[in-house]
């Protein structure tokens, strides 16, 4: 069960955040992913007591750009471009609203090794250590392991995660074989069954799926049916998607490394207003992961749900912001 690290020193939040505001765009409105984590931003600005807004859309540029100019007219002390939005697109648009003094920062976007250009600030998440987690796991359970790697490469933190499991398989993977396959966000649903059924049948030795988004499992676990790989063929993912954590439950995904997008949510509220309050960015946000198999899969629900199973973390944010809660 993850232990609350703080990231950094205590302060006086409702004093930081007297008059301030923050407009988050995410990378859609729509998607759970992002629901949840703005849901956690809500929460913590209710809490602390300052104006929070979500900019909705769907994942449209000329909406992203809508959002930033919105920020500035409407005064917003910050935007987060939560997980999606790209600054590389954005920059004219990020520029004006850091002249106007909007301070412009992109969060859950990139991991902790990449650059993220042309923002106030990037708030990142430790990728590159999930997809060595997931290497990790299929090293312990099968040194000589032949393993499939789906990525989408249009995705920022692809690149941090490909680079984790590269570099673990090979410090200490040397015996496993492994390949990774591009399958990006909208062809899911129509490419990634036929490119494991492909894997399988090509290579009878194959031993593991490895979903760099737990969400892929959804089309993996089909094609692990459809030519007769159940058990022998195993899954593991990253997220804490709750219908992947039922699998796991169930015994069809092997494990899934999770992280709660409500205790993300805060993280970013409590990295965002120390970012307004002077206080300076953070290192790490210090948002956990927890590897989830069949045997505590229950403790995120039944069925699952996104924050549950992740141990305390609200309370000792309200401390750390001095709040009585």
């Amino acid at each position: 069960m993850p232990t609350f690290v703080a990231a950094g020193p205590a302060f006086n939040a409702k004093q930081v955040m007297a008059g301030k505001s923050i407009l988050s765009i995410p990378g859609t409105g729509t998607d759970p992913f992002y629901v949840q984590m703005n849901k956690g931003m809500a929460d913590a600005a209710s809490a602390v007591g300052y104006k929070f807004k979500v900019w909705n859309n769907q994942g449209q540029l000329t909406q992203y750009q809508q959002g930033l100019a919105a920020a500035v007219t409407q005064k917003y002390s910050l935007v987060d471009l939560l997980a999606g939005p790209d600054p590389n697109a954005l920059k004219p648009q990020i520029d004006a609203a850091k002249s106007a003094g909007v301070l412009v920062v992109s969060s859950h976007l990139s991991g902790i090794e990449q650059t993220v250009p042309n923002v106030s600030a990037n708030l990142p998440v430790d990728y590159n250590k999930a997809g060595r987690l997931l290497a990790d796991w299929v090293i312990t359970k099968n040194p000589s392991a032949h393993v499939l790697v789906i990525v989408s490469d249009e995705i920022v933190s692809t690149g941090a995660m490909r680079a984790g499991i590269s570099s673990e398989f090979g410090t200490y993977g040397s015996g496993v074989k492994f390949t990774f396959v591009n399958v990006p966000i909208p062809d899911w649903g129509t490419k990634i069954k036929p490119t494991v059924q492909s894997a399988i049948v090509a290579d009878p030795a194959l031993d593991y799926v490895v979903c760099i988004y737990d969400s892929m499992s959804e089309f993996v676990t089909p094609a692990i049916q459809a030519t007769n790989s159940v058990g022998k063929v195993k899954v593991i993912g990253f997220n804490g998607t709750p219908f992947v954590l039922d699998l796991v439950r169930t015994g069809k995904v092997e494990m899934d490394l999770g992280e709660s997008l409500d205790w993300a949510g805060h993280a970013i509220a409590d990295a965002e207003m120390r970012l307004i309050g002077g206080v300076g960015t953070v290192k790490s946000m210090n948002i956990p992961f927890r590897l989830f198999t069949s045997t505590n899969a229950a403790q995120a629900g039944v069925p699952a749900n996104f924050s549950q199973g992740y141990g305390q973390y609200k309370p000792q944010y309200y401390k750390l912001w001095g709040l009585s809660k």
